[in-house]
């Protein structure tokens, strides 16, 4: 790598945890992407990319939240699907100390791409680890352990409070994934983590599926 042998570095994921003896045989595995910087804080000087792999079943894609909107009874599906994604801000915002800020844009500027819905928050924000675990299907953020890494790690159920306030909105419980296959087709999460410099940004295609 080009290192001075007097030149100090150190190795870390992406989620700026040091690579060390005690902790590489957990942190390090087959397709890691590590970090070779400075300083564990170090600024990135470009964005990298890191490739998710995983194996969905085809129908959690083309069929996303289809049974379980369509049985809303007679009712518009498509405020279900919209309680599930302003569900994961619900859950973000839940240990804010001051304002929580939760907005949904509705756009339509051709000049912009295709039509999308966006749901922003001043949550806490996911790591790389926790986007990687949030494309993975049928893994509750509430019981993900081990490797899992939740993509709302810290969470805790609130006291019982009106269903609008606790992030238990979610009517059906398929998950913010099936929502967003069920609005559209494709899904980008933009995410700082809280206390973090780095930007994550994960994208989830149908196509690309």
């Amino acid at each position: 790598f080009g290192i001075a042998s007097d030149e100090n570095f150190v190795i870390t994921t992406t989620n700026r945890k040091e690579i060390t003896e005690d902790n590489f045989s957990e942190l390090v595995k087959d397709g890691v992407t590590l970090y070779l910087l400075q300083s564990v804080d170090q600024i990135l000087l470009s964005a990298t990319k890191e490739r998710i792999d995983f194996l969905p079943h085809y129908d959690t894609l083309v069929k996303s939240g289809m049974y379980e909107y369509y049985a809303s009874e007679g009712q518009n599906p498509l405020p279900f699907a919209l309680a599930e994604l302003i569900d994961n801000s619900l859950s973000a915002t839940s240990r804010n100390t001051g304002i929580r800020s939760i907005q949904i844009k509705l756009l339509f500027d051709d000049s912009q791409g295709k039509p999308a819905v966006a749901v922003i928050d001043n949550g806490s924000g996911m790591t790389s680890k926790q986007l990687n675990n949030w494309a993975v299907y049928r893994l509750s953020k509430f019981t993900r352990q081990g490797d899992f890494e939740s993509d709302h790690s810290g969470y805790v159920r609130p006291l019982p409070v009106p269903r609008s306030l606790n992030s238990d909105i979610s009517y059906f419980g398929v998950g913010g994934k099936q929502a967003v296959f069920f609005v559209g087709q494709s899904a980008r999460m933009i995410s700082k983590p809280a206390g973090s410099q780095d930007v994550h940004e994960l994208v989830l295609s149908k196509e690309d599926f």
